[in-house]
């Protein structure tokens, strides 16, 4: 190549402005990506942004009804006959047949006592009736007789009625005489002393040869203490706020310290129907089965009563709740922004509460709100959660 040739230096010309033209082309194109480049950065640094700003939420549906709630109460267990067993005779203990803990049925023999006042006095009253009857007999035979003879005329009118009076009079005896043999022979078959009900000896508080006293004019003492234990009466002093739970024939359940993790079942006999206005309890009597002698007389135990549930409240979790100063709220998800709900709870669960007015099954409730949250708020919504029933 020839520099002093014209066409190769118009050549040369050519080359350098291609060349210069390349370099400003490749200037140029790195210049507009580069443009590019942190203009679409802006443009994703703003929508970032503005997604940043509307916070994100996670939401549950509030479960329906409300879980099964105990109320627990202390009970007072009482035997369902508990009666002293006394004597109904005067004399002396002869024989006892059950100590304290002994099961007996009605009609067993519990004790004899001898009674030899008592024998002598029944004695005596048959003899004073057997006379009585003798006299009887005799006076019926003499106004028979003097009845006949006055039709006669025999004897006078007034011997006659004399004879009808003396025999009227002779009745009169013994009826008075039976009665006292009857009186005498009923305290003599007190003589033993029977068991009145199917229970449980509890105590005994007598012994052979100890005098017993029946009179009404000296305090007596009992024999023996009996209790029916097949059934139990379970006391129970129940809140005036829970008195609705006494219905009759409802069912409870029962525990004992002495059984621990097992439940009995018992029966709401009856209640007062009426309030105490000491205590401002509603007391109430349960019947519990008792056929193997488990439970014990006196025990102290626990009643579950079973609280009625409202299938028109829900249950949220307690984290959903925000305290205000307009009230207790929770914020619902409703076309993409927070609102704020009044609410109201009925029966706190610990972990959850009982939500009587303000929400239903399909709200979108949001868990751990934040603070600062406040009305037509815009949210990002998480896929909501299923609250625990």
């Amino acid at each position: 190549m020839n520099p002093d040739d014209p066409k190769d230096s118009g050549r040369q010309t050519r080359t350098g402005a291609l060349v210069l033209g390349g370099v400003v082309l490749a200037l140029a194109v790195v210049v507009g990506f580069e443009i590019y480049s942190r203009a679409a950065a802006e443009t994703e640094l703003a929508s970032a942004t503005q997604e940043a700003a509307v916070p994100v939420v996670t939401v549950i549906h509030p479960a329906s009804g409300a879980p099964d709630e105990q109320l627990i109460l202390p009970g007072s267990t009482q035997a369902f006959i508990d009666t002293p067993i006394y004597a109904r005779t005067s004399g002396y203990l002869k024989k006892w047949y059950f100590d304290i803990g002994a099961a007996v049925k009605q009609g067993d023999l519990l004790a004899e006592i001898e009674t030899p006042e008592v024998d002598d006095q029944l004695r005596q009253a048959r003899a004073d009736l057997a006379t009585a009857e003798a006299n009887l007999k005799l006076a019926g035979l003499t106004a028979d007789r003097n009845i006949a003879l006055f039709k006669t005329d025999s004897v006078s009118k007034q011997d006659r009625d004399n004879a009808v009076g003396a025999l009227d009079a002779d009745k009169a005896i013994v009826q008075s005489r039976q009665a006292d043999v009857g009186r005498l022979e009923q305290l003599q078959s007190y003589e033993k002393v029977f068991a009145p009900f199917d229970g449980v000896v509890t105590a005994r508080n007598t012994d052979i040869g100890a005098l017993i006293d029946a009179g009404a004019s000296s305090p007596t003492r009992e024999l023996f203490h009996m209790t029916a234990v097949k059934t139990l009466r379970v006391f129970v002093a129940v809140p005036e706020i829970y008195a609705r739970i006494a219905k009759t024939g409802a069912k409870v359940g029962l525990t004992f310290e002495e059984y621990p993790g097992e439940s009995f079942t018992g029966t709401v006999a009856r209640n007062s129907n009426t309030i105490d206005t000491n205590s401002r309890t509603l007391n109430v009597e349960i019947d519990v089965d008792n056929p193997k002698g488990e439970i014990m007389p006196g025990a102290y135990g626990f009643v579950h009563f079973t609280l009625p549930q409202d299938a028109r409240n829900v249950t949220v979790p307690a984290n959903t709740l925000l305290f205000r100063a307009e009230g207790l709220q929770v914020g619902v998800v409703r076309d993409g922004k927070a609102q704020l709900v009044a609410v109201k709870i009925g029966r706190d669960y610990g972990d959850r509460v009982e939500i009587t007015s303000g929400l239903d099954a399909n709200d979108q409730v949001i868990l751990d709100p934040s603070d600062s949250l406040v009305s037509d708020t815009p949210v990002q919504v998480q896929a909501p959660k299923k609250a625990k029933g």
